[in-house]
């Protein structure tokens, strides 16, 4: 067979705009100043039950990545107000995006309920703006996902997720966990049991870490857009915002 060699630099494309169009570049990848600090990770969890399975879960991820050498805050989502209607400034609403603006990576885990992530999960990822200003929360940040049900294995919450994530504009990453018949993973402590499960929590969390050291320092370049150069820091505020919604 034949092989064709179309040559690039002959290529016409009226509709680009040349002063902004920019060919990625290796060295502004790997070229950086490494990070010194340890990588920062805030936990999401969705449900307030007094024995809450993915608060569980989630306290031992805490306690895999901060043995990994990361710092780890876990968020309680007791008394956070539903998005509408609350204010900003509610003290619940200002330590969760202070939280996530500190962060370069996070684990989100919820039940699996009615087949899909709890009310109280996406209320959480709901308060996290897109955009505050020039500073975006979660854009080009790390993140894993989890999940518990009370019956058979399912990754309905876990797919939900996913999709979030890729809207938030986080890197998310490929392995995640789901914990089946979580009652029977726990002790009467709230220690995770050795099996399979657990392995896998070890996994995520060792993914992310690697995830997190690898793109942190070059995140902002990763999620650096043609069309977004394109617009005013006043329309891309406006449009992902999307205040009227």
């Amino acid at each position: 067979m034949r092989r064709v060699i179309v040559s690039l630099t002959h290529l016409n494309l009226p509709s680009l705009d040349q002063a902004l169009f920019e060919k990625p570049d290796q060295e502004k990848l790997t070229h950086q100043a490494p990070t010194t600090h340890a990588p920062r990770f805030l936990l999401l969890y969705g449900s307030l039950r007094e024995r809450s399975y993915s608060k569980l879960l989630t306290l031992e991820a805490a306690r895999l990545l901060e043995a990994m050498g990361g710092e780890v805050k876990v968020f309680d989502p007791q008394g956070l107000p539903l998005p509408d209607g609350a204010p900003e400034d509610h003290p619940k609403v200002k330590e969760l995006r202070e939280l996530a603006s500190w962060s370069e990576g996070m684990v989100w885990c919820s039940p699996e309920r009615h087949g899909a992530m709890t009310g109280i999960m996406k209320a959480q990822i709901d308060w996290i703006p897109l955009s505050g200003g020039a500073v975006r929360p979660t854009q080009g940040k790390t993140l894993a996902v989890m999940e518990v049900s009370g019956g058979s294995q399912s990754f309905n919450a876990v797919n939900q997720l996913r999709i979030l994530g890729r809207w938030m504009r986080m890197i998310t990453i490929p392995n995640q966990s789901s914990v089946a018949k979580a009652f029977l993973e726990f002790d009467e402590a709230g220690r995770m049991k050795p099996s399979a499960y657990y392995d896998r929590v070890v996994d995520v969390m060792e993914e992310l870490m690697k995830f997190t050291l690898l793109t942190r320092d070059a995140s902002a370049y990763l999620v650096d857009r043609y069309s977004e150069r394109k617009e005013s820091a006043a329309e891309l505020s406006k449009r992902v915002n999307q205040k009227a919604i």
